[in-house]
């Protein structure tokens, strides 16, 4: 198998007199098709819905396509409820899915209508301090610990994940909560991260539903939906198979039908909050060569560096590389591909078959929708690079400007030195 650029070489090089490299770009066609194929998978639910996970993409103009399919917003700060409200996403359009909150943050979720979603059992007076009475529809988030294995197959370890209830607390928060007002439920969980298999949601969806059933008899709750969060991932590597989400889809409405709907609970909806699956195939960053060193290895340095992508710097995490208008040409080179950080692991691939690279080619590292650019930091005093919109028509549009010098001093202006730094 292969990985093969949304993009061709001369629109990035029309974009790049426009826009410098480096930049992210995305893929409106395939945002779109993507969205509607996740729609499809769960249409047999009348309730469906994905709560898109603002923290792996936080761009309006991204996440306003997906609302045109009915999606919603999963945030996990202020900030991003912020970002919601901006774009209309209001009352059960957002889904608070925080931990260590403060409490000012539940208030301003309370006063958007948002669904709040509980971490911890004492979060439930949190949120009553903060809101003078708890909310009418609530979600708790549930954490059975030890490890989520799929077959023979350890897919995580929830209990070393900081998240959640435990089954005791859930069933306690339950009570309380009921006690207390609350008159809608519901479940959440996420116990394994990027699962490129299409057992994960299925197995999930049985541990969940079979928990809400319980839940149901033992404290009396209405549970108004279950949602099996994110951990549908994507194959970085070009030899894994992705996710077929109409198997899963297929798979989630087979166990709602064997645990759901003879417990008379077949009116329950199915949410998601998708980021990785919904974005990550639909973004690159473009990057130009502009250095090559011959050490004791061969180094190809770029103009991009962890900044703009970190995920291979503190995960070792592999992309996919493309050099542009060299894709049919023999991988016979062994590259170190590096950015320019004062850190040895800004590298976006170690001892990487290439082809032979020439200053001034442009490299497409595949599969930064997500958790790419939301991801970038200024360490080093680098600026975060633009991020462009790729249309379905061909054209491009600017989607988010590139960081300026000015805007790395902005915190500054509380000092005499600020206009000397602006201005220099």
């Amino acid at each position: 198998m292969s990985k093969t650029p949304f993009v061709t070489l001369e629109k990035v090089k029309e974009i790049a007199k426009e826009y410098p490299t480096p930049f992210h770009i995305y893929d409106e066609k395939g945002i779109r098709a993507n969205v509607q194929a996740l729609k499809d998978a769960f249409s047999w639910n009348k309730g469906f819905k994905e709560y898109f996970a603002v923290k792996a993409t936080p761009n309006p103009f991204l996440i306003n396509i997906l609302q045109e399919y009915g999606c919603g917003c999963d945030c996990s700060s202020k900030t991003e409820l912020m970002m919601a409200k901006a774009i209309g996403a209001v009352g059960d359009d957002i889904m608070f899915s925080s931990n260590d909150t403060p409490v000012d943050e539940f208030r301003f979720c309370n006063d958007l209508g948002g669904i709040i979603n509980l971490d911890d059992i004492t979060h439930i007076a949190a949120v009553e301090k903060a809101c003078g009475k708890l909310p009418k529809k609530m979600s708790c988030r549930y954490n059975p610990g030890g490890m989520f294995k799929i077959s023979n197959d350890i897919m995580d370890n929830p209990g070393d994940a900081k998240y959640g209830m435990t089954t005791e607390q859930i069933y306690d928060a339950f009570r309380i909560m009921k006690e207390k007002g609350v008159e809608e439920f519901g479940i959440h969980a996420f116990l394994a991260s990027n699962t490129v298999t299409n057992e994960y949601y299925p197995m999930l969806a049985k541990v969940l539903f079979e928990l809400a059933v319980d839940l149901k008899d033992k404290t009396g709750a209405n549970i108004k939906f279950i949602n099996l969060s994110g951990g549908v991932g994507i194959p970085y590597l070009p030899d894994q198979e992705p996710n077929d989400i109409a198997v899963i889809g297929d798979a989630v409405h087979k166990v709602y039908d064997e645990v759901l709907v003879p417990a008379g609970m077949g009116d329950v909806s199915i949410y998601t909050e998708m980021g990785r699956f919904m974005m990550g195939p639909y973004g690159g960053l473009v990057t130009t060569a502009i250095n090559e060193k011959h050490t004791h290895k061969e180094y190809i340095g770029v103009d991009a560096c962890a900044v703009n992508l970190m995920r291979p710097a503190i995960y070792g995490a592999y992309h996919h590389i493309t050099v542009l208008g060299k894709e049919n040409d023999p991988c016979n080179k062994k590259y170190d591909v590096t950015g320019s950080l004062c850190e040895n692991c800004d590298k976006f691939a170690i001892d990487r078959m290439l082809p032979n690279i020439d200053m001034g080619d442009i490299l497409f590292i595949h599969d930064t929708g997500a958790h790419g650019f939301s991801m970038g930091y200024n360490y080093n005093g680098k600026l975060k690079s633009a991020e462009i919109l790729l249309k379905e028509d061909g054209s491009y549009k600017l989607i988010r400007r590139a960081e300026t010098p000015t805007d790395y001093f902005a915190t500054f202006d509380c000092f005499d030195i600020y206009d000397k730094l602006i201005n220099e």
